[in-house]
Formats: C-alpha cells, structure tokens, sequence
C-alpha cells in the first residue's frame, strides 16, 4: 500500500488542509523591538518581559529546564484549541517546523525528525546501529544519564565494550587526543556532548568529526546543551548525528526534541520504533520500505501543538540572532566567573579558555559542600542553580541565558559569598 493512501485511509488529509490556514490567538502576539534602536540593556529587559519568570526568583538552571516564552507557551495553546476543535492531530504542523529546524540547525528538512527529548534521539541511535558483541563505542565520562545509559544499556544486553575518557579542561586539542588513544579496529561509535552538562566544556566537535570520518566510525553529538546557547550548523560540523531537547537553551515546549541523521547515513540505523509515518510503502505479509527521511522515526500520534510552539520558539531565537544570543549569555558567565573569583575559597571548574566555554560557570568552595551553596542560594535568597555530583565534582551549576542579567549575577556572588561568610 502507497503511504499516501494509507494516511488518506485515516483520515489525515483534512488535516493538511484545514491546520495551516487557521492562524487564530497567534497573530496578535507582541514582538520584540529592533535591538539596533535601543539602548543593549532595554532591548535585554523586553526580552526578559516576554517570560512568566517570577520576579522574586532567580533561575538559573537552563541547562536543566529552560521557561518558554510567553508567545510559545500562547501559540501551543492556541494550536491545541484549534485542533480540538476540527479534532485533528495536525501532523502537517510538523513539517512546517522541520523547515524552520532545518534553517537552525544547518540540516536539510529530510534529516530531522522531532522526538519527544535528547533522550529519545540518543536512544534512537544507541539502538538502531548495529553493533555486535566486542564493538567499542567510546564517550566522556561527563556525558549526561541520556546520553550515557543508552549505550550501557546495549553493553547489558548485546556485550558491547563501552570505554569512557575525561574531556580535557585545558585544550581543545587534549580531548581529540584522549579520544584517538581509545580508538581501535573494534571502535564503531564516538559520542560527546556539544557541551559538558557538569562543567561547560565545550569539545572542538569538528575535528572529533574528522577524526571519526578518517576512521570510519559513526560520530554522535549529544547536543542537549548546545541548541539555543550557540549558533549550531551541523553541515559544518559534518557529525553523522546529532540529538537536542527543545526544553533547555531553545526556550520549547517540555516533550520536544530533535535528532539529525546524515542522509548519506540515513540507513544505518533501524527503527527501533515504528508507526504509521515510519514506511512509505508496505505489503501484509510482504514487508515494508522505511519512509526515505529520518521522519520514519516519527513514530505513533503525536501532540503536534507542542511542536508548533517549538516551532514559535526557534523563530523567537532566530528574530534575537543566535550569535547575539551566544554572546550576552556567555558575556554574563565571563562576568559572574570574575565576581566569584573575587571570593576567597571559590575555584571555577568550568573552562578558562574563552574557547572552551560559553554560558554555563561551575564553581566549587573548600569551605562548604555543594549542598550546602545550592540550598543556601535556594531558600535563602531564592536563586535556583543546579548541584553537581557527577565524577565527585561537589560542585555548584549556574547557566545564564537570554532572561538573566548582569545584576542577577551581582546578587548570586553576593549571595555565595555571605553564604560562607557565614561558615
């Protein structure tokens, strides 16, 4: 059976054309002003205006959850009350999406589909290669749970050799090097993250690419950290895949994420998963014919309007300018990095080199446990960080992203350094 008749059968194909014509609850959102025409600081406070951020509270976990946007949080409840009024699942939205999402990632539309998380897309991969037992795949032992368990799961069950390095703190260079010492005849996988979740290491992954090409090993990026805090163009890092979550830097809906499959490397991974937008042709009992785009990993009814206001969300970040974006949240770790430096006791974990870091700063006191810092910032002044237990770290995580300020970086080394005045 063609797919097209069958997603007629179900009837889909109303929905392709009543969903996009409906534009109601969305037009009339409030726009960002033109940063060229004010002051940098007010066009920063209009972009903070645009969350429902607690003014009594400091976030400062984005690399864990990031807040949507106003306008996302509006256009994802505009989407679903438009679909549950024609009771449709709107799965055309997700192709408009994926041409905004090609745009920001520096992919082609037929190399991305959408998932519910980076969790998921590392998943995908981890269990679509085909692997055998005694294959090495290699990654950081800062790698983030989803990025890790995955492929400790296919140890567990295949017999799969999994050898793990600690990233370099110092050089770039260092880490493609501890990486090309693991490398053997059995290595088939190389993953890392974009950028560290524990410490905000950022990996020169264009080389590690190179690297892995020369030898002809599949490279992962675990990018859960690095869409939404950096210009990404995945054409140019030339990875044979990459996994995202809307949820953290890209400022989307929770249950959204994106994974990127090289279309030259397209049939290398299985569909662990499928559903009815997983085949473009199939035969009962004959067989099927995996649709011809990472969409085949799309599997099952999805809630599109989340998507959509991933949708909204990357045409946000895009109307701000990612390289902006890049250089206010990353100019706020450099300065927050030199307050804290001023506090007796407090060393910064997080890479010195400007090269090495962007928006994420680490830090760590001999006077008091992590525990100690986060839940003092917490109840005590209301600032929401992150603990760092990885590797033994005892450490504490602020990320600084498009809401935060300059003063609210001020308040957080005030605050660390009463907390151990108080020691």
């Amino acid at each position: 059976m063609n797919r097209k008749k069958f997603i007629g059968s179900m009837g889909l194909g109303a929905s392709a054309i009543l969903v996009p014509g409906c534009r109601k609850g969305i037009s009339g959102l409030s726009v960002l002003p033109d940063y060229e025409s004010i002051d940098p600081s007010d066009y920063w406070t209009a972009v903070r205006r645009g969350y429902m951020l607690d003014t009594d509270r400091v976030y400062l976990n984005c690399g864990g959850l990031g807040p949507a946007p106003s306008r996302v949080l509006e256009a994802v409840e505009a989407k679903g009350k438009e679909l549950q009024r024609i009771s449709e699942t709107g799965h055309s939205i997700m192709d408009k999406a994926r041409v905004v999402a090609a745009d920001y990632l520096g992919a082609d539309t037929d190399e991305l589909c959408f998932t519910r998380n980076a969790t998921e897309s590392n998943s995908i991969i981890a269990s679509g290669l085909t692997l055998e037992k005694g294959d090495e795949v290699i990654f950081e032992s800062h790698a983030h749970p989803g990025g890790s368990f995955p492929w400790l799961n296919r140890q567990k069950l295949d017999g799969i050799d999994v050898k793990v390095f600690d990233p370099d703190p110092e050089t770039m260079q260092g880490s493609v090097e501890r990486i090309r010492k693991l490398i053997t005849p059995r290595t088939r996988v190389i993953q890392v993250s974009h950028i560290t979740a524990p410490t905000g290491i950022l990996f020169d992954v264009k080389a590690i690419a190179s690297l892995a090409r020369e030898r002809g090993i599949w490279f992962h990026v675990d990018g859960a950290q690095s869409a939404g805090m950096l210009p990404v163009d995945l054409r140019a890092i030339g990875c044979d895949s990459y996994a995202t979550s809307g949820h953290k830097w890209m400022g989307g809906p929770r249950g959204t994420g994106i994974l990127f499959i090289a279309k030259d490397r397209m049939d290398e991974v299985d569909c662990s998963h499928l559903g009815g937008h997983s085949g473009s042709e199939y035969e009962l009992p004959g067989g099927i014919t995996y649709e011809l785009s990472a969409r085949r990993h799309e599997y099952g009814t999805r809630n599109t309007e989340l998507v959509e206001g991933l949708r909204v969300a990357m045409e946000i970040q895009n109307s701000i300018g990612l390289e902006r974006i890049e250089a206010y949240g990353s100019g706020l770790a450099t300065y927050l990095q030199s307050k804290l430096l001023e506090i007796d006791s407090v060393r910064i974990l997080t890479p010195s080199d400007p090269k090495m870091r962007r928006s994420i700063t680490t830090f760590a006191s001999s006077k008091v446990p992590f525990d100690r810092l986060t839940n003092g910032l917490m109840r005590e002044y209301r600032m929401r960080c992150r603990q760092v237990t990885e590797r033994g770290l005892d450490a504490v995580r602020v990320s600084t992203h498009i809401f935060n300020s300059k003063n609210e970086c001020d308040r957080v080394a005030d605050a660390v350094a009463e907390i151990l005045k108080s020691v």
